[in-house]
């Protein structure tokens, strides 16, 4: 059976509101899953900033709130279970924000791969940890990897409530351990009975010698990696009940918690391996940063169980990426396109099973195609899907902040919101911080193959659906006007109205084909 409401425009599928603001929270925290990132991005940034770690993550914790800041704002006055999709297709069109919510889609496929394979990475090392066997084998984080692909889609299909509350207390249970740790290592440290002989100092602070200033925007990439998802929330729009509050509390919130965490959290784990070449050599190896720490610095039997709530917290973060996944997925379906297999929803469990099963079954395919045809190392996966996630993220971000300016400086103003002075500053400055980082991430050109490949894959996801999208012009129409019936945008949707009738007029001026060139602006006229 499918839910469905009735709008003017026929039958339109809908979610329940049964969330209340912590399950948005629970869905952005597991989604980021801090306790997993905080184990396994800062070593890829270490090896190219060495010991400024902790100020890398300080520079992403400032674009990232900055980006969160816009989040916050405009979705206090507007909901959408497209994310990206229905808030930046609201702001400065319809075009732009389907480009936005693929390009988010995108990550989240990409983040599913990630968090699965990692867990399989670190599954894998737990059972070798209780010698199941000496040295794992290849295909060990492969089976791991499909069967947290499995678990997530089972309870991704389960009652979104359940899901919620399962993924809230899979990070509060791994932070809690990793919080412990942190504590016994800052106290050796300070102390001075660290194994090592580390010694407290802040030199994490400082860019070392060689290492330039704008070296450390090639390092900030890992800093996002570790928030993507922190917008997740964004995604149950349609399904929270009070989401002009909830979900800003809950994206700004998790923004900020993982800004925190993710800043104290390295500079605890270079203090413990400490500041010095070897100190950052070690660092940057080490296949578990806590888990490192706990067996170093408490007992071996710590350091398992950070492995093992490492492996749980990446099954939660599928989890949450599928969840966040699906409901992109459903709603660029109800607003793109005229065949909506997509759009069911089942009317016992409330969430979009279809949308679900396809994402998960993707993500499954992807990965034994991967381990069939490319390569039998669980952590090139893991590596490569992470770089293309986070780019095409970047590209979501950006459409989305510049439709956050446009819609609270311009189009707020003129239906008698006044705009704050933030409101003209924040979202540029988040723009630039984006652009700059894309920027020094592609230039100079990577000189490795899959350095190289990533980022074709990634600008191959983006323009794919901008040639679809411009070769589409009754696609427009039809994501125009599912957009200015949906719940959560109807009231700021007017202007929509004029982009419908708009390329209507087209379409029947020039037999059923707009040129290119014809686009819809952001105010529903031509330019």
């Amino acid at each position: 059976m499918t839910s469905t409401a009735q709008s003017s425009t026929g039958t339109q599928p809908k979610l329940r509101r049964t969330l209340a603001t912590w399950a948005a929270i629970s869905l952005s925290v597991a989604a980021m899953g801090a306790s997993l990132a905080i184990n396994i991005n800062p070593q890829g940034a270490g090896a190219t900033v060495g010991r400024a770690v902790p100020l890398t993550f300080v520079l992403a914790t400032v674009g990232v709130l900055l980006v969160a800041y816009g989040f916050a704002r405009v979705c206090s006055r507007l909901s959408h279970a497209g994310s990206v999709f229905g808030l930046t297709g609201i702001t400065i069109g319809p075009r732009a924000g389907v480009v936005a919510g693929w390009s988010l889609f995108g990550a989240y496929l990409s983040f599913m791969l990630t968090t699965s394979m990692t867990a399989g990475i670190f599954g894998a090392e737990f059972l070798r940890g209780l010698g199941v066997y000496d040295t794992t084998p290849a295909i060990v984080p492969w089976i791991i990897a499909l069967v947290a692909v499995g678990i997530a889609t089972l309870l991704a299909i389960s009652p979104v409530k359940k899901s919620m509350a399962t993924l809230l207390w899979v990070e509060i249970c791994t932070t809690a351990v990793i919080a412990i740790i942190a504590v016994v290592v800052v106290v050796r440290v300070v102390g001075g009975t660290a194994p090592g002989g580390q010694h407290f100092t802040l030199d994490m602070f400082t860019v070392p010698p060689g290492i330039s200033t704008s070296t450390l925007f090639l390092g900030i990439v890992f800093g996002f990696l570790s928030f993507a998802g922190f917008e997740a929330a964004a995604s149950l729009g349609e399904e929270t009940t009070n989401p002009k509050r909830a979900i800003p509390i809950a994206i700004f919130g998790v923004a900020l918690f993982g800004g925190l965490f993710y800043i104290v959290g390295t500079t605890v784990e270079m203090l413990g391996f400490g500041t010095d070449t070897a100190g950052v050599d070690a660092f940057s190896k080490s296949a578990s940063l806590f888990g490192t720490l706990g067996e170093q610095y408490v007992a071996p039997v710590v350091g398992d169980l950070v492995t093992l709530g490492t492996a749980i917290s990446a099954m939660g973060c599928a989890l949450a990426t599928a969840v966040a996944a699906s409901r992109l997925l459903f709603a660029l379906n109800r607003g793109a396109l005229e065949h909506r297999g997509f759009t069911k929803v089942s009317a016992k469990t409330g969430t979009p099973v279809t949308a679900t099963l396809f994402v998960c079954g993707l993500a499954a395919a992807i990965i034994v195609l991967i381990r069939l045809a490319v390569t039998d190392a669980a952590f090139d996966l893991f590596a490569w899907s992470g770089t293309v996630g986070t780019l095409v993220l970047l590209v979501a971000y950006a459409l989305f902040s510049v439709g956050a300016w446009y819609y609270l400086c311009v189009r707020a103003p003129r239906q008698g919101h006044k705009a704050a002075i933030l409101d003209y500053v924040v979202p540029v400055l988040a723009v630039g911080v984006i652009g700059y980082t894309m920027v020094r991430n592609v230039s100079p050109w990577p000189t490795t193959a899959p350095g190289r490949a990533n980022i074709i894959i990634a600008a191959i996801w983006v323009i794919a659906i901008i040639v679809v999208i411009v070769a589409a012009p009754k696609t427009t129409r039809r994501i125009a006007e599912s957009l200015s019936h949906d719940e959560g945008l109807a009231t700021e949707a007017g202007y929509l109205a004029v982009a419908v009738e708009e390329v209507d007029e087209h379409l029947n001026r020039h037999d059923h084909h707009t040129p290119a060139s014809t686009p819809v602006a952001a105010d529903g006229a031509t330019p």
